[in-house]
């Protein structure tokens, strides 16, 4: 499915649409399209393209909407007690703590000496064993209320982040110079949100995403067109 919604500015317009399909801002996949122009004075509506997936999604594969749960300090023993359990069965020997608890997210540092194991290949590992968290999680608190858990080892999450925005902008300057398009890794959702974002604001530069299913790749354009 695709959407466009608008707004005064970027982050508005995808307020918009996080409102409109009752989704979370990390679940979207957004493409930068462009403020229309308004006269010379005044500036016209910025407009967003959301991707999102058609495929039909089960209990099993989706968060549980409701009113976001305030975690308690027995809530959280039980994830770390889960959590520790799951990483032993895998071979994983491992300390969890908390790093943050707020109202709907709930944040697990992990203290292991088989990084590498726990992380896998860009962060394949770490995604299961977060989307497993979430299942578990979800289910104790059963419908009405939701909590979105997320994992991270030795400042990974931001690693990754920098990295991922690096090459984006490395790939922008290629094709603004050969005029050639050029083909970013596979990511997940969340990942390409974050190549749109950082590349949204380059004159002349234009992503779109490619492929089936939740992990895509995107395509960056060299346009020459401005976005003022």
């Amino acid at each position: 499915m695709i959407r466009e919604f608008e707004g005064a500015t970027e982050e508005e317009a995808i307020q918009k649409a996080i409102q409109e399909l009752g989704l979370e801002k990390e679940d979207l996949e957004v493409e930068f399209l462009g403020r229309e122009k308004s006269g010379f004075f005044k500036k016209g509506p910025v407009k967003i393209r959301i991707h999102v997936d058609d495929e039909p999604q089960t209990e099993e594969t989706q968060e549980i909407r409701g009113d976001a749960y305030k975690p308690t300090k027995e809530f959280e023993n039980q994830l770390i007690e889960f959590l520790t359990e799951l990483l032993q069965k895998c071979g994983i020997s491992a300390k969890v703590q908390t790093l943050a608890s707020e109202s709907g997210r709930l944040i697990f540092d992990i203290i292991t000496n088989d990084t590498n194991l726990f992380i896998g290949k860009k962060g394949k590992n770490l995604d299961s064993f977060q989307f497993l968290t979430n299942v578990y999680a979800n289910k104790l608190l059963g419908e009405g209320k939701f909590i979105k858990i997320v994992l991270d080892s030795e400042n990974y999450r931001s690693r990754r982040e920098d990295t991922l925005i690096r090459m984006a902008l490395k790939a922008a300057q290629i094709a603004r110079k050969t005029k050639k398009s050029q083909l970013l890794e596979p990511m997940n959702p969340f990942e390409r949100r974050l190549i749109h974002t950082a590349l949204s604001e380059i004159d002349g530069i234009h992503t779109e995403s490619e492929g089936e299913g939740t992990i895509k790749q995107i395509r960056v354009f060299y346009t020459g067109e401005n976005r003022s």
